[in-house]
């Protein structure tokens, strides 16, 4: 298996999922200090005031509050919303101050966040007012329009993304470009005005109508940068920040993209494959990496010559590289891996519920994040050990996002 041949054809893929993010910057540093530093913040935005209301989930307080569309030029445009979230300190008395999160992506929602660290960490939530929101240009915001979700998915679905031929790399460099037209055309002169230098100035706005002098930080993957952003731009006002899968903060955005999916196919080869043969008692995919690995190889061969229709959806050789992917971008999740082997290859043999799950997860490959509930409703099988293979190919330091530390204490 080659989750990616080549590295280039990804960052080609993962970019129309990131057009919105097209002007973030190489450095953060750097595109900090051509600004001059922090605009002032204008009275109409400084004197607002947070509405707090119960969330649509009721587990949460949600409100929003009014940004300009460009720092630094504050009345040039129209203003955008921001849509904020927070869990209060369940123990006021002991409660130090306010804990902003950020969501990965760039473009996943931030707003439930502050629920899932809560009932996480409940240590953590005692101590601090757990705030998320959804980044301008996403979700609840005002949000970023490109195109109808049939069109996103066929980014990641057609042809065969394995296929270097110039005839293939040419079809997925038309529609990157007709996906940056969509954006443009429907999201009008927003797109330059969603950065991350324009975020964490939005974040420092919450910070302000919390009434909070300093904030702590928490966030994982592309939120890293934001909070790295957010530290090199207001040093003064961040107490205690945590960033967890980092991106490189002094790097550029092609540089990770071109370095991710090589992290993923080493994942895969060195760690995967390996753990694979060694329970080969269990799932039966081969007792050697190499017969693993062929194992794989059949199973994608025969769903790019044949399709298999899972419960009225189409899933092909490039949904399955999907799937794979984000089960090892979720941690040492190798049993649910081998186990969605197992229901594509004999999907006659699984309980409908667990294919009705399945389908449900691979109709839309770039969102799938192949959460527990599909496996919670499989025909389990013994798992075997749940940790990734001891040794120097498990040992061996991996691109971001890769392994995952664990609880952050």
């Amino acid at each position: 298996m080659h989750l990616f041949k080549k590295p280039a054809r990804w960052a080609t893929a993962a970019a129309c999922g990131l057009l919105a993010f097209a002007a973030l910057p190489a450095s953060p540093a750097s595109a900090a200090g051509t600004k001059g530093g922090a605009p002032a913040v204008p009275a109409r935005y400084a004197q607002q005031r947070l509405d707090w209301q119960p969330c649509q989930s009721g587990a949460l307080e949600c409100a929003s509050m009014t940004v300009p569309r460009d720092w630094y030029h504050p009345g040039t445009g129209a203003d955008l919303t921001v849509a904020v979230s927070r869990h209060r300190a369940a123990d006021p008395a002991a409660r130090r101050g306010v804990l902003m999160m950020a969501a990965g992506g760039p473009g996943a929602s931030g707003l439930g966040r502050p629920a899932g660290l809560a009932a996480y960490s409940p240590k953590v939530a005692a101590a601090y007012d757990v705030v998320g929101f959804d980044q301008r240009g996403v979700g609840a915001s005002t949000q970023v329009v490109c195109s109808d979700q049939d069109a996103v998915d066929a980014l990641f679905t057609s042809g065969d993304l394995r296929d270097r031929s110039r005839r293939a790399v040419d079809a997925t460099v038309d529609r990157a470009r007709n996906f940056v037209r969509d954006c443009k055309r429907r999201s009008g002169d927003l797109l330059p005005y969603i950065t991350t230098d324009q975020a964490v100035h939005d974040m420092d706005l919450i910070r302000a109508l919390l009434g909070e002098p300093k904030v702590s930080y928490y966030g994982p993957s592309y939120a890293t940068f934001l909070g790295a952003y957010y530290a090199t731009e207001f040093p003064h006002r961040v107490d205690r920040v945590v960033l967890d899968s980092n991106i490189g903060f002094t790097g550029s955005w092609q540089e990770f993209l071109t370095g991710q999916p090589m992290s993923f196919q080493r994942r895969f080869e060195q760690d995967f494959l390996p753990w694979l043969a060694a329970n080969d008692a269990t799932y039966h995919r081969g007792r050697t990496t190499e017969e693993a690995k062929a194992s794989y190889e059949r199973l994608r061969r025969a769903l790019g010559e044949h399709p298999l229709d899972l419960e009225g959806t189409t899933v092909t050789s490039n949904h399955l590289d999907a799937a794979a992917t984000s089960i090892i971008y979720s941690g040492d999740r190798f049993p649910d891996l081998a186990m969605l082997l197992g229901v594509l290859e004999h999907p006659e043999a699984a309980p409908p519920a667990a294919r009705k799950a399945l389908a449900e997860k691979l109709k839309h490959p770039l969102g799938a994040q192949f959460a527990a509930d599909f496996f919670s409703v499989s025909a389990r099988t013994p798992r075997g050990t749940t940790t990734a293979p001891t040794g120097s190919a498990a040992a061996r330091p991996t691109a971001p996002h890769t392994r995952w530390p664990g609880p952050v204490s």
